[in-house]
């Protein structure tokens, strides 16, 4: 089953992430991480960014895929993914921006840039471990209700939904939001070798409970991790609330050799 842990604050989950990737990196300096925007993930890169540099590793080597890019937004837009994996991931860590890679979402390459990018992938060896946000309805990337849990990266239009969780970003104006992206399928994602997916917030519960606990089914994109074998969720106590099993899931992890890791 899905690992669930639960934790008091994100600073902690952040520092969960951290620990597993910087010791990844430590035995295999050219490690391929698949990288995720949005507000999830950014306790996860400053912990790790931190740990970097308090253990002196050396990220010349380490490798990125971005899960997304809106399409026809030009990429050095503040809001396009490429601008913010540089500004919250690269940077930060110090990676080499020639080795992280993000969708090309120009709309006159668009229809071949998802085989493209899946194959980029895969001629890197693949993703040792991606990071996950999810959406109130259970998107994860940009593959919304109802995408193909065997899909490849491709073209997808945004609901309505996600436009209005995003128009945070474009100064709460949803006509700024574009309708379509470029994102990693599903079943792309289930390639990696590690999936860690992050959570907070009540607003996140259903999609957590729905993801873990609920039946696999493209409604909820996200229970497809049901399905991979090393499946890391990791939520704080408002996410876990519409669990129906909270208590094994602290128990388990409260009793889990620590030589496990996550």
């Amino acid at each position: 089953m899905t690992e669930l842990i639960i934790v008091d604050h994100e600073a902690k989950a952040g520092e969960l992430y951290a620990r597993c990737v910087a010791d990844l990196i430590k035995g295999k300096p050219d490690t391929v991480l698949g990288l995720a925007t949005g507000s999830s993930p950014l306790a996860a890169y400053a912990a790790l960014a931190s740990t970097v540099k308090a253990e002196h590793i050396d990220m010349s080597r380490v490798r990125g895929f971005a899960l997304d890019e809106y399409a026809g937004l030009d990429p050095s837009h503040p809001q396009s993914y490429r601008s913010t994996i540089t500004r919250t991931v690269v940077e930060p860590l110090g990676l080499d921006p020639a080795l992280v890679h993000v969708p090309n979402g120009d709309p006159a390459t668009i229809m071949d840039a998802g085989r493209a990018y899946d194959a980029a992938i895969e001629a890197a060896g693949g993703v040792d471990v991606q990071i996950l946000g999810i959406g109130t309805d259970g998107h994860i990337g940009f593959n919304e209700p109802g995408s193909s849990l065997a899909s490849g990266t491709r073209i997808k239009t945004l609901t309505q939904q996600t436009r209005r969780d995003n128009a945070r970003f474009f100064n709460d104006d949803i006509d700024q939001v574009p309708t379509h992206c470029i994102t990693q399928g599903i079943g792309t994602i289930l390639k990696a070798r590690h999936l860690i997916l992050l959570a907070f917030g009540e607003q996140k519960a259903e999609a957590i409970a729905q993801t873990v606990e609920g039946g696999i089914c493209s409604l909820w994109p996200a229970s497809a991790l049901q399905l991979h074998p090393h499946a890391t969720v990791i939520v704080d106590d408002a996410a876990a609330s519409k669990l129906h099993h909270a208590d094994y899931y602290r128990w388990a992890y409260d009793n889990k050799p620590a030589w496990q890791g996550i």
